[in-house]
């Protein structure tokens, strides 16, 4: 959702004051940081439930040895480290500020990113290469290349960058399949966090499915890790002990600034979807309704219930406005027909209530934008169930692509 006028700031305003005043917090979940070539075949360990001893039989006439199954996992990990360091890279932010006397100051922010095809493109969050005014790229040979921006897509806070490196590219990582990735699988992080360049991590996933949220909207499909990501290892990949790319490093959770356990990756599934989009087109088509909207919760039912609107339920999403010539004017969808003031706002009321798409019931503007961005593409018609006076009505709308914020 893009707010593109002082009437729809106004708007946004409206409902952050609401919501505080019915006592509603809001939570910022995370903090936000400027945070392949295929190896052996992967030498299997044999998992026991049984503590102790340290040796047992899982299998008959097999023998289970501890100490071997850690050395191949260390193996393994060394492994991955050595085939896939060469191909990730730190990533500078030049730009520049002033001082309130005209003195230009420079900055600097840094982050990391992979090598991914054989033409020079490089992977890396949007965060971390925004607002950039120059961008260097530095390998693990200590080699510095100025790099050109590609493409960039916010909502999913992935960047493709490119260098002219020749024969000195190193070799292209492989992405995976997120989709068969399982919670306690293990999973190594390369970056550069805090500047210290190629720097691995480790962990397990901790969880699938995360979503996180970023300025501009929500990323589903995210993958929650234990493997310590800090600032700088933002754009850099998350693996598994094949060396093939399940994620993009992209935030965590943390009152400190730094790792607390909890840290998200873009999924590769996500990356493999929106990377190639940026590539040809310089930005990643989404998915559009058209529609200002805000969540209905129980709470702020009853103030518009207050405010003389008929609000038949407790959860939804209220139409506050629709975009005139958009996919949900053109369907039929309404808007708020009148206004009601709140303060020093002006807040339209008796819009409709979306309370399903395709039949799946939406409560949050989290559930509705993660539908769309995972599950529909542009042109595809989508069926918005309504509450209009009372009465439920189902309305297809076709999807158009969002226009580009300039």
């Amino acid at each position: 959702m893009f707010v593109k006028s002082r009437k729809l700031w106004n708007l946004l305003g409206v409902v952050i004051v609401l919501t505080m005043g019915l006592g509603c917090a809001l939570t910022d979940l995370v903090t936000l940081t400027p945070t392949p070539a295929p190896t052996a075949t992967p030498v299997p360990l044999t998992v026991t439930p049984t503590p102790l001893p340290l040796i047992v039989t899982s299998v008959p006439g097999e023998v289970f040895d501890e100490s071997a199954a850690t050395q191949a996992l260390q193996s393994r990990i060394i492994a991955v480290y050595k085939a896939v360091s060469p191909s990730v890279v730190n990533i500078t932010n030049r730009s520049y500020a002033y001082s309130i006397f005209g003195q230009v100051i420079p900055q600097e922010g840094s982050g990391s990113g992979f090598v991914y095809d054989t033409d020079g493109h490089i992977i890396t969050n949007y965060h971390v290469i925004e607002n950039a005014e120059a961008l260097l790229v530095t390998f693990s040979s200590g080699q510095v290349y100025e790099a050109e921006v590609i493409g960039v897509d916010a909502k999913n806070d992935l960047a493709v960058i490119r260098v002219e490196a020749g024969a000195d590219l190193p070799s292209p990582l492989m992405l995976g399949n997120s989709g068969t990735l399982e919670v306690g699988q293990f999973v190594l992080a390369v970056g550069n966090p805090f500047g210290l360049e190629q720097t691995l991590t480790t962990g397990v996933i901790s969880a699938l499915g995360r979503v996180i949220e970023t300025e501009d909207g929500f990323i589903g499909e995210a993958i929650q890790t234990d493997a310590a990501i800090n600032p700088g290892n933002s754009g850099g990949p998350l693996l598994d002990l094949n060396g093939r790319i399940v994620g993009v490093n992209s935030q965590i959770v943390s009152p400190s600034g730094a790792s607390a356990g909890i840290g998200f990756a873009v999924s590769a599934d996500t990356v493999r979807r929106v990377v190639v989009e940026l590539i040809a087109r310089g930005y990643y088509p989404h998915p559009w309704v058209g529609t200002e909207m805000t969540a209905l919760t129980p709470a702020v039912a009853d103030w518009f219930r207050k405010a003389g609107m008929d609000v038949p339920v407790d959860t939804g999403l209220l139409v506050l406005e629709v975009t005139r010539g958009g996919p949900a004017e053109v369907a039929g969808i309404r808007g708020g027909d009148r206004y009601v003031r709140m303060g020093r706002y002006q807040v339209p009321v008796g819009g409709d209530i979306i309370i399903a798409i395709d039949g799946q019931p939406v409560a949050d503007m989290e559930t509705w934008t993660i539908y769309l961005e995972t599950q529909k593409t542009i042109g595809e018609t989508v069926q918005i169930t309504i509450l209009r006076d009372g009465r439920e009505q189902v309305i297809p709308v076709i999807l158009e692509e969002q226009p580009i914020r300039r």
